[in-house]
């Protein structure tokens, strides 16, 4: 650029005069506001000759030079808007912090320019001090501060008021945030950035102090404010904090507590946040209460679809009931509750999802307050298109025969709610994130649109798990698939690893040791004939066990010629019912098991040979209804009672089971009387006589197991704080017998205490958990008459209670977790006369919960027993206990 003060010529002079402009020019476009002189009147219009760019340093010379949109040989008039315009369109782009325009010649009607511009920097790295490590991602997420981006004053300036901002919602009211600059070497024109995070402590309440208030008390206006609290010693459960978005939702709170008792004029005149030191505040509201109301008359207008007096019952409100604002409001559309009872609720259950209702106060007399309820009805509303999105692996028609929402049917919001928990209740979705979409509503044809975003989550478990038990190796391995396609079977493209997708059930259980092996098959199709939700149940069973004995050198010896078996085999269905209301269940089942003794006698029967048959119908009645999601449900509940029978076969029988019963008592008694050790000849044979006699009757007995199976569950999900779910359990079992003479059956009895889990179930029995016990500690025991020795035969009746408090931690897709606390009471007896259902075996406890897709529900309990246990020998109370919950009930 030629230095314009050596030209002494009339165009030098032109020329300078024309320098000046520019750099006036572009020192006012730079920011500053041009002055009413500056004029572009006089501009000279020419021609073009060059444009160069000079300062850059990673951008392309080219690329900027399209960008200003000038071409050589265009005309361009200096000074004037073209310029401007292009000056403040790169400064738009925030990639430059100075952009100025020269002239370098003129050569005739030529001009010739150059671009000037300086580069920002652009970050290469952030450090971030006083945070946790795993806070840090977050911060630089909501912050954009990414490698690249380009450092401006703005950048520097939000980044450090986001997070000033940040903590001081936090209740860090003293947070302080430096932001540094340094050049890194590393990079052209790079800077690295350090974020000093100092977050002090969190400020405190002090004291809050009401004035105004002579209605309601300063304690009592302090319990509204649900989240911002007085600080005091005691209260570890609620602590004080201030935090604004809180305290404003807290002063709403408070107004809100006065409209519940009458004092709708009531309002904060003022609040005042005094600072007492760096860590403690005082609050002082001042409030002005007003008078005390009632209601008066209340007139529905526009009603036709209910009466005033359907009206007037779901309104709830009486005539000279004290004002509530509050509640008149919940009554009139309850946002807290989806499935409130109230008028907006009862409308749009009705097909009326156009329907507005608006109570109004017509007159206020003294203290009495009339309201009109105006609605407008609307026109009556049907669905039209419902659509179902994100089920990327199960079938529509899955979906769909779940649906309470389907094409042409009123719409209603209580079938909407309901279509998202049994979407919730299959386990294929993401119960948290199943999102039903109203979508082009129209008021006038009266017609809207359901959409269903779902999210699928694993519906396959596996178990895998080894262990050392019962005198060796456990190997378990299991595979079930909870969304199986029998249908595909035979299809290999459908291998993805198994056929899926149809919502069927098939589960493979294998586990195998040294002393046992366990085989099972389960199958379960929801939908049989794909027409009605109607279950169908498949299940084949094999377990063996087998005799045990420990050699002098104290290794277990294992004889796998003398054994136990059972072989079973149930098929059910179960179908649901509209009758009390469509949450109910009815069931039916029918199995059959063969118990197959070879010399086997460990005391659990008094036979060691020889088998017993079990034919059995179950009745069962099922009312679920626990909600939105199977893992971990939040409201509702779950009731179950079964029945199971056998047929009474002695009715029918030509057997003197009397008899007997009589020679079994003569049989025992005798063994009793000749003990475990004889000492005499005589006495071996005739103990060894009668054992065999012992077992040929107690088989002849039990040959055709008959006996009746009476077993109620209860399960009630209460939402009592945000997600805190308060779970109350109740449940109770009892064996009875038709004949006296036989008595109760060896199987199918109840064994309480411990985890509730069982390795494998020899003869049918029920494994009920009680932590803070042992495993079947809780199970009375008897005197073996052929060994003498104390041994668990089963309880034939059982009751149970338990509280349980949950928050989940976590309810994502891939992993759902929640702790617990507990309370629970319970206990086993031999039979009816000795059942007292208040001599309760009592403990308390906390635990943890995971359920993930691919491993089902793993979980871990720390239970304390109170009392002792009925081990024979144990004193004191049964203590700490441990427990591993391993696929157990949610």
């Amino acid at each position: 650029m030629e230095k314009l003060a050596n030209n002494s010529t009339k165009e030098t002079k032109n020329s300078t005069l024309l320098y000046l402009k520019l750099l006036l020019f572009t020192f006012l476009t730079a920011g500053q506001s041009f002055a009413q002189e500056t004029s572009f009147e006089n501009g000279k219009t020419y021609i073009l000759g060059g444009l160069t760019v000079t300062g850059l340093q990673s951008y392309n010379e080219q690329t900027v030079k399209t960008y200003t949109g000038l071409r050589e040989g265009q005309p361009i008039k200096i000074p004037g808007d073209e310029i401007s315009s292009i000056i403040k369109k790169l400064w738009s782009l925030e990639l430059f912090s100075d952009v100025e325009f020269y002239y370098t010649k003129i050569e005739g009607d030529k001009i010739f320019l150059e671009l000037s511009i300086l580069e920002r920097p652009t970050l290469s790295n952030v450090t971030v001090y006083g945070v946790k490590k795993r806070k840090v991602e977050d911060i630089l997420t909501d912050t954009d501060l990414k490698k690249g981006k380009k450092i401006t004053e703005s950048l520097i300036a939000n980044t450090k008021n986001y997070l000033q901002n940040k903590y001081k919602k936090q209740g860090y009211l003293n947070a302080n945030v430096n932001i540094a600059t340094a050049a890194d070497t590393s990079g052209t024109n790079t800077q690295s950035m350090v974020i000093n995070v100092k977050k002090g402590d969190k400020v405190k309440v002090k004291d809050i102090v009401f004035t105004g208030n002579d209605k309601l008390s300063g304690k009592r206006l302090q319990k509204a404010l649900k989240k911002t609290k007085k600080k005091k010693i005691y209260r570890f459960w609620k602590k004080s904090k201030y935090i604004e978005a809180d305290y404003k939702e807290d002063l709403s709170n408070l107004v809100d507590t006065y409209a519940e008792r009458g004092y709708r004029d009531a309002r904060v005149l003022s609040d005042t946040f005094v600072k007492v030191d760096e860590n403690n505040i005082e609050l002082r509201i001042n409030v002005e209460e007003g008078d005390k109301y009632y209601f008066g008359d209340i007139n529905f207008v526009g009603n036709t679809v209910y009466t005033d007096r359907q009206l007037g019952q779901i309104l709830g409100i009486r005539k000279g009931s004290t004002y509530n604002g509050v509640l008149l409001k919940k009554r009139v559309a309850d946002d807290s509750k989806p499935d409130g009872q109230d008028l907006t609720n009862a409308y749009q259950n009705n097909g009326y999802l156009f329907s507005s209702i608006n109570p109004v106060e017509i007159s206020a007399a003294n203290d009495t307050i009339n309201f009109e309820i105006r609605i407008i009805e609307g026109k009556e509303t049907f669905l039209n298109h419902v659509t179902v999105a994100g089920n990327d692996k199960t079938n529509d028609h899955v979906i769909f025969r779940e649906l309470r929402t389907r094409p042409g049917q009123k719409y209603s919001k209580d079938n909407i709610v309901r279509s998202i928990r049994e979407l919730g209740q299959l386990g294929f979705f993401d119960a948290e994130q199943i999102v039903p979409d109203i979508q082009n509503p129209d008021p006038n044809a009266g017609t809207v649109d359901i959409a269903y975003s779902l999210v699928e989550s694993g519906s396959s478990q596996i178990e895998l798990q080894g262990g050392f038990g019962g005198g060796g190796f456990i190997g378990t391995l299991g595979l079930s698939f909870s969304n199986f396609s029998l249908k595909n079977i035979f299809n290999g493209e459908a291998y993805k690893p198994v056929p899926m997708g149809d919502g069927q059930t098939f589960a493979l259980r294998l586990q195998a040791s040294r002393t046992f092996r366990v085989y099972s098959l389960n199958f379960s199709e929801p939908w049989l004939g794909g027409r009605k939700p109607v279950r169908f149940n498949l299940s084949l069973s094999r377990t063996q066990q087998f005799s045990t004995t420990f050699g002098t050198d104290g290794r277990l010896d294992v004889d796998k010629d003398r054994g136990f078996s059972i072989t079973g085999v149930s098929a059910g269905l179960a179908k649901r019912v509209q009758w009390p209301d469509d949450f109910f269940t009815i069931s039916h089942s029918l199995s059959y098991q063969l118990y197959d003794f070879n010399d086997f006698n460990n005391g659990l029967f008094n036979f060691g040979n020889g088998s017993s048959n079990s034919l059995s119908y179950t009745f069962g009645i099922t009312r679920s209804s626990q909600g939105p999601s199977r893992i971990f449900p939040m409201t509702g509940s779950n009731f179950e009672l079964t029945a199971k029978f056998t047929p009474p076969y002695s009715l029918f029988s030509k057997k003197d089971f009397k008899q007997i019963k009589e020679d079994i008592d003569t049989t025992t008694e005798r063994l009793f009387e000749i003990g475990t050790s004889p000492t005499s000849v005589e006495e071996q044979l005739e103990f060894s006589e009668k054992s065999d006699e012992l077992e040929r009757l107690e088989e002849e007995r039990f040959k055709l197991l008959e006996f009746y199976k009476v077993k109620f569950k209860g399960d009630w999900y209460t939402t009592l704080v945000d997600k805190l779910v308060l779970r109350t359990n109740a449940e109770f079992g009892f064996l009875g017998s038709y004949n006296n003479d036989i008595g109760d059956v060896p199987f199918e009895r109840f064994f309480v205490g411990g985890d509730g889990l069982g390795n494998f179930t020899l003869d049918g029995r029920d494994i009920v958990q009680l932590r803070g016990y042992e495993n079947s500690s809780l199970t009375p025991y008897i005197t073996n008459p052929i060994t003498g020795s104390l041994e668990q035969d089963g309880g034939t009746i059982y009751n149970k209670f338990s509280l349980e408090l949950r928050y989940p931690l976590t309810l994502k897709p891939s992993a759902s977790i929640y702790g617990l606390s507990f309370l629970e009471a319970g206990n086993a007896f031999n039979n009816f006369n000795e059942y007292n259902p208040f001599e309760l075996k009592r403990s308390a406890g906390v635990g943890l919960r995971i359920f993930m897709p691919a491993f089902g529900l793993l979980g871990i309990d720390f239970g304390y027993g109170f009392d002792t246990d009925l081990v024979p020998g144990s004193v004191g109370p049964s203590g700490w206990q441990t427990h591993f919950i391993i696929g157990q009930q949610f």
